[in-house]
This record gives structure tokens, C-alpha cells and sequence, in this order.
């Protein structure tokens, strides 16, 4: 074979290799699948595993901390209170983080219970942390090991109902957390989600130069949900089984990503990669990894 066929071969497997490889793979809550969710080692698990995003969800407490927490209070499933105890799911709304100081917060142990749905979970003993801590501790981490940057997708958690009583109004509570991540000067590598239509309306009202990414989970539809919305996001991010080709060629006329959550089997892995959609977000990021490099 001739050497110029030979170097044309490499070029079109490293073309083809280049594109499996860069889509976004994103380490839902770190990687919750393998370690504490929402928890610096689950993050630091998730840069070694070689994810492209971190994914998060952030509140904020009563002496206004931005804290790491998929809840707004203490989950019966994942935490203990300050004195070991465990909590019962009739109690957990009481242990509201938005009415709790962050010491009282760092007190609680939310990492060594057995996670009813995630029992292969490494357990170890670690609290909620601040999101101010786990970017430091992130972007040191990436700079001893000479990592690639990495991305963060911090979803704001509001709702109507809650507002002022689990979490601020909207435009607080999206001006706290956009002004932690300014004063790390790490916008261009920020995505901000929610499934509240005010928060992304707030964010594109104020031209924050951050990306945005609708979560969905409704029935509506895509057209229906992005006339509520009011503008074009830069991601639309459903639930996984909403995913289907009509839906990936909507957003890809639109220029939107699409990156569906949670995905976490080998078959709807496989499947969704198969439907060409731009990222996913996993509790098993070293499987979505491993299936894309293997492909």
C-alpha cells in the first residue's frame, strides 16, 4: 500500500475518533453513580474519569452560601442531621437549607448512608459543599495535573410555589450565583439550567454572557416549550425518553444542542448517541466514556 493511502487512512480515523470523542460528556451531580452526589470527591472522580462538564445544582442558605445541593433541604435518602441521626422522609422538609446558616449545613453527614437506588455508591463521610469551594478545588486540581478545562453546568432550583420559602425570587437568586461564577472568571465555560422559564428569562434579560439550558421533562413539546421560554436557549435539555429524531432535527434547525438527562443504561446510551444528540448527562460517566471511545 501506497505511503500517501496509508496517511489518508490515519487522517479519516483520527477525523472520525475527534468526533465520537467531542461530545459533551457530563458527570450528573459529579458522578453519582460511583460517589456522593454533588460532593468534591464525586467531581474530582468525575475530572479523573475525563468528563467534558460538571454538572451541579446549587441553593443557597439562610446566611446566603451558595451551596452544592440537588435539594433544598436535607434528603432522607443521602443525609444525617448534626448528630448522626438519620432523617426520615416526614422529617427532611423541616432541615430547609434556605433557614439553616451553612455551619449547620457542613455539620450534617450526607455521604455514608446507603443510597437505596445507587447501593454500588463508594460511601464516605462528606457534607454539602460550597459551590465557591468546589471550583477552587476543581480548577487546582486541573492545573496539578495538567487536565483540559472543564465546563460547568449549575442548575438554578426555583419554583413558583417555594419562592421565599425553600429559595429566593429568581432574579436573587440567579444574581448570587452568576456573581460567585463571574468572580472566578470562568464564564466562557458556564452553562446555567433550569426548569424555570423565569430563570433563563432573567439570564437572557440580562444578556449574561453565560450559556443556558432548558431542562424539560413535560409532555408540552419543543415548539410549545420554547414559545413559553421566549427566546432560543443555547441547550435544550429533556428527559432521555423524550428524545427522538424529530426532536434532535428541531433543535439542530434552531442551532440548539440538545443533551438529554439522565442517561444511564448501555442501551439508552448507546441509543441516544445513535440519534446524534450533542452531550449527555450521566450518573455513570465512565460508561458513556468508555462506550463513545469504544465506538
Amino acid at each position: 500500500m501506497k505511503k500517501s493511502t496509508l496517511v489518508l487512512i490515519y487522517l479519516l480515523i483520527s477525523i472520525t475518533t475527534n468526533a465520537q470523542v467531542a461530545i459533551d460528556v457530563e458527570g450528573h451531580r459529579g458522578c453519582r453513580g460511583l460517589l456522593p452526589e454533588n460532593t468534591i470527591p464525586a467531581f474530582i472522580k468525575a475530572l479523573d474519569i475525563g468528563v467534558t462538564t460538571l454538572e451541579m445544582d446549587v441553593v443557597i442558605t439562610k446566611d446566603n452560601k451558595v451551596v452544592v445541593s440537588h435539594e433544598p433541604f436535607l434528603n432522607h435518602e443521602i443525609c444525617k442531621n448534626a448528630k448522626g441521626e438519620d432523617i426520615k422522609e416526614s422529617q427532611e422538609k423541616s432541615y430547609n437549607i434556605y433557614k439553616m446558616d451553612y455551619t449547620e449545613v457542613k455539620q450534617c453527614d450526607c455521604g455514608t448512608k446507603i443510597h437505596p437506588r445507587f447501593k454500588e455508591q463508594q460511601k464516605l463521610q462528606v457534607y454539602k459543599p460550597l459551590l465557591l469551594d468546589v471550583i477552587d478545588t476543581v480548577e487546582k486540581y486541573i492545573a496539578t495535573k495538567k487536565l483540559k478545562p472543564v465546563n460547568y453546568n449549575v442548575e438554578i432550583k426555583s419554583e413558583v410555589e417555594t419562592d421565599n420559602e425553600f429559595h429566593p425570587i429568581p432574579s436573587v437568586y440567579t444574581d448570587m450565583v452568576y456573581k460567585l461564577l463571574k468572580s472566578k472568571n470562568i464564564l466562557d465555560r458556564v452553562i446555567l439550567q433550569s426548569f424555570d422559564v423565569r430563570v433563563l428569562q432573567y439570564i437572557h434579560q440580562k444578556n449574561y454572557p453565560v450559556k443556558t439550558a432548558f431542562l424539560v421533562e413535560n409532555l408540552k413539546g419543543f415548539d410549545k416549550n420554547i414559545s413559553l421560554l421566549g427566546f432560543i436557549p443555547d441547550i435544550y435539555s429533556p428527559y432521555f425518553k423524550l428524545v427522538n429524531d424529530s426532536l434532535v432535527t428541531a433543535c439542530h434547525q434552531k442551532n440548539i444542542q440538545l443533551i438529554p438527562w439522565t442517561v444511564n443504561d448501555k442501551a439508552d446510551i448507546e441509543h441516544m448517541l445513535k440519534l446524534k444528540v450533542d452531550g449527555l448527562i450521566s450518573d455513570y460517566p465512565d460508561k458513556v466514556i468508555g462506550i463513545v471511545k469504544g465506538k
